[in-house]
């Protein structure tokens, strides 16, 4: 694969996480535990759409094939989307929900501060633009697990059950491929074994903090990446795509 062609592919995964992520977190919208939480999560929301838009923006310029940010959000069916499979799982309830962001945003603010070291100069400057929101998320989620884990009998049973059950999902996030070492190389690309040793030493010291365990499940789920998703991946299509396939070429 040619270098452009790579990156085109490296941008849509790195979207489509925060896409899909950004719609999860938006069915909390309306139903939070409480009020100051339901419109923080709605703002999170946002920022992960924010942070979509500023990918696919750059990546539709380097794809060459005159199609916009709304087209690879829209027009895409499942296959064609790259997430990792951790940001696509459901809700459930609210401890799946914060063991979810924690995991992600534990992968995540790592991944985008080495990113600032990247070659490409409109990469860093993403990078740049979206730190200061991800730091916040990487802060949030880790107070929410502290505090759950640390709270009551219930909270902290709630917490290890979603963390055992959620934790199968994250080696997906260091599971560099073709694309990954191509980038990587020519200077673009993370390096995601130094990312996953700043996630151990983090994750590690918050279920510490946590009074929770460190789940020693080693077998992986993983195919994001690669377009293969779980049963859930296409209801999350159907609802976020239905009015642009519904109506196609709408506009205000």
């Amino acid at each position: 694969m040619n270098k452009q062609d790579a990156l085109f592919e490296y941008l849509l995964r790195i979207a489509d996480n925060a896409l899909i992520l950004g719609h999860r977190i938006s069915e909390w919208c309306g139903h939070g535990p409480t009020l100051e939480t339901d419109i923080g999560m709605t703002n999170i929301a946002l920022d992960y759409i924010g942070h979509a838009r500023n990918l696919y923006q750059y990546a539709v310029e380097i794809e060459g094939k005159n199609r916009t940010e709304d087209d690879l959000a829209y027009s895409r069916d499942t296959t064609a989307f790259k997430n990792l499979l951790l940001v696509e799982q459901p809700n459930e309830d609210f401890a799946y929900t914060i063991v979810r962001q924690f995991i992600f945003d534990s992968f995540n603010y790592h991944f985008f501060d080495a990113l600032q070291s990247s070659s490409d100069e409109r990469l860093v400057g993403i990078a740049k633009k979206s730190i200061k929101e991800i730091a916040y998320h990487y802060r949030w989620s880790a107070e929410w697990i502290i505090r759950l884990g640390d709270g009551t009998t219930e909270s902290h049973k709630k917490i290890q059950e979603a963390l055992d059950e959620m934790w199968m999902y994250s080696g997906e996030c260091f599971n560099a491929d073709a694309i990954d070492n191509q980038l990587l190389e020519a200077g673009i690309g993370v390096d995601l074994a130094a990312v996953k040793s700043k996630f151990d030493t983090r994750v590690s010291d918050i279920l510490k903090q946590a009074t929770l365990t460190l789940p020693t499940e080693e077998w992986m789920q993983e195919g994001g990446k690669q377009g293969n998703h779980t049963e859930h991946f296409g209801f999350i299509l159907t609802e976020l795509q239905w009015m642009q396939r519904a109506y196609p070429d709408m506009e205000w």
